[in-house]
């Protein structure tokens, strides 16, 4: 239980920094949480494909918040296409 709270507490806040990073209106807290924890697996996924190991809590916040700008990034593109 503890993780999952975790999980949520740093999607919160890594989806409020890309979304302030992004210049938009966002997209809520709930789907700011979604975004941050979504992040983290995109995140996670590219720099794993690049071979680039980032180890420990801000490592793993740098990840999820560039994986979290990259999905604020698509869906944007997505929404005008």
């Amino acid at each position: 239980m503890g993780g999952l709270l975790y999980c949520i507490i740093v999607g919160v806040r890594v989806g409020c920094c890309a979304r302030e990073v992004m210049k938009g209106g966002g997209y809520g807290v709930l789907m700011d949480i979604v975004l941050g924890m979504l992040g983290a697996i995109v995140g996670g996924w590219l720099f794993g494909m690049l071979g680039i190991s980032t180890g420990g809590l801000i490592g793993g916040i740098l990840v999820a918040f560039i994986g979290a700008v990259i999905l604020i990034w698509l869906t944007r593109m997505l929404k005008k296409a």
